[in-house]
C-alpha cells in the first residue's frame, strides 16, 4: 500500500510540474497548489514506512518520465529517441529500486 502512496505521489507531480510552467490563471494555479500538495503529502506518509531515499529516488524517476512523456504527448515538445531511450534507463532504475525494497513495518525513529 505505501508504494501505492508513492505512485500517487508521483502521477501529482506530473501535474504541479507541468502546472509550473502552463498555469495562466487563478484556477489553474490553485490546482497546481492542490497538486504539489497531495504530491507531498502522499510521499511524506510513504515515507514514513519505506526508505525516504528510495521513495524520493522513485518519486523523482517516475514524476520525471510522466512529465515528459506529457510535454510530448500534450504539448508538442519534439521526441527524441535519445530521451526516451533515457527515460527507460531511468524507470529501469526506478522498478529495479522497488523491487530490492520491502514495504517495512517499522517507522523511522521508532526502528530500534
Amino acid at each position: 500500500m505505501n508504494w501505492v502512496k508513492v505512485f500517487v505521489a508521483a502521477f501529482f507531480e506530473v501535474f504541479w510540474v507541468i502546472g509550473l510552467k502552463h498555469a495562466d490563471s487563478a484556477p489553474e494555479w490553485a490546482g497546481t497548489i492542490v497538486a504539489i500538495i497531495v504530491s507531498f503529502y502522499m510521499m511524506i506518509m510513504a515515507g514514513r514506512h519505506l526508505p525516504v531515499g528510495t521513495v524520493y529516488a522513485v518519486f523523482v524517476g517516475m514524476g520525471t518520465a510522466g512529465t515528459v512523456l506529457s510535454e510530448i504527448l500534450f504539448f508538442g515538445e519534439p521526441f527524441k529517441a535519445a530521451k526516451m531511450i533515457l527515460i527507460v534507463v531511468l524507470l529501469a532504475g526506478v522498478i529495479g529500486l522497488k523491487l530490492v525494497t520491502g514495504d517495512s513495518k517499522e517507522k523511522g525513529a521508532d526502528a530500534a
